[in-house]
């Protein structure tokens, strides 16, 4: 496979240019908005369409302050403290999931305040509906020719142009991987998950569970941020330190659900 040329610049109107990285953040709003939608037919849905688009607008907000802040802080604090006006910069890439992620929850507890629900009536609501935000940003890291794997000759293998080598190597598409993954095959999982009431908190510790789970694989073929490096072992990035405490928490979620919900059948 050869990795083949994209022009980052999606949409010209004279001086004003619309990069794919953009639009893909735009399609990934635009699916989670789409299946929140369609999670309001289910018939043990207590949502409505207004709160649907009330939601997907706040956990927007929160994604792409969140994501931006948590890049900055967590994998290039150093660079960003001397640079401080291209931290505004979202259009040159960027973005940590677990910033975005913080940035998501917050924003969702303050939707919950708002719609005086309970926090995890809304992250349950609202984890499958971020599944398309993931594969399609996966995508468009793709696209800007970012996060790559290691060099490899498996036949998975795609062959790229190498800047910091100036040669032609082979590496894994991690950012496919990851789209495969982290987007598409964790938004069926939730999604099928879902279509039965389940108790509560219990779709939102899945959610942290695979996604760990499938960031922590992906890692194993991702190469480490430069400026970071490995962490532990040779093999131990910061993605797996970031991915490890969701985990957890996903199954401590799981667990509470489940003891909660034989409590109040027993």
């Amino acid at each position: 496979m050869i990795y083949p040329s994209f022009d980052p610049i999606a949409i010209s109107f004279g001086p004003i240019n619309i990069g794919w990285y953009g639009l893909m953040y735009l399609f990934g709003f635009a699916g989670g908005w789409i299946m929140g939608r369609q999670q309001c037919k289910r018939k043990h849905s207590q949502w409505t369409a207004l709160m649907v688009d009330d939601v997907v607008f706040y956990a927007a907000l929160g994604a792409i302050l969140g994501g931006r802040i948590g890049y900055v802080l967590f994998y290039n604090f150093g660079y960003y403290l001397h640079n401080p006006l291209e931290i505004i910069q979202i259009w040159n890439g960027g973005m940590s999931f677990h910033g975005g992620l913080l940035g998501v929850i917050f924003a969702m507890w303050i939707f919950a305040r708002k719609y005086k629900l309970s926090f995890f009536t809304i992250s349950d609501f609202v984890a499958p509906c971020v599944a398309p935000g993931l594969a399609f940003g996966r995508f468009g890291n793709f696209i800007n020719s970012e996060l790559w794997g290691k060099i490899t000759n498996s036949p998975l293998g795609m062959m790229m142009y190498d800047r910091q080598l100036d040669a032609l190597v082979k590496r894994y598409p991690t950012q496919l991987l990851e789209s495969l993954l982290e987007g598409i095959l964790l938004g069926i999982i939730l999604w099928i998950a879902g279509k039965k009431q389940k108790p509560t908190m219990f779709i939102s510790g899945l959610f942290l569970i695979l996604y760990g789970t499938f960031r922590s694989f992906a890692e194993l073929f991702r190469m480490p941020d430069s400026h970071i490096g490995y962490l532990l072992g040779g093999w131990v990035t910061m993605g797996h330190i970031l991915s490890l405490p969701m985990i957890a928490f996903g199954l401590i979620l799981i667990f509470i659900a489940y003891s909660k919900n034989s409590k109040e059948h027993s």
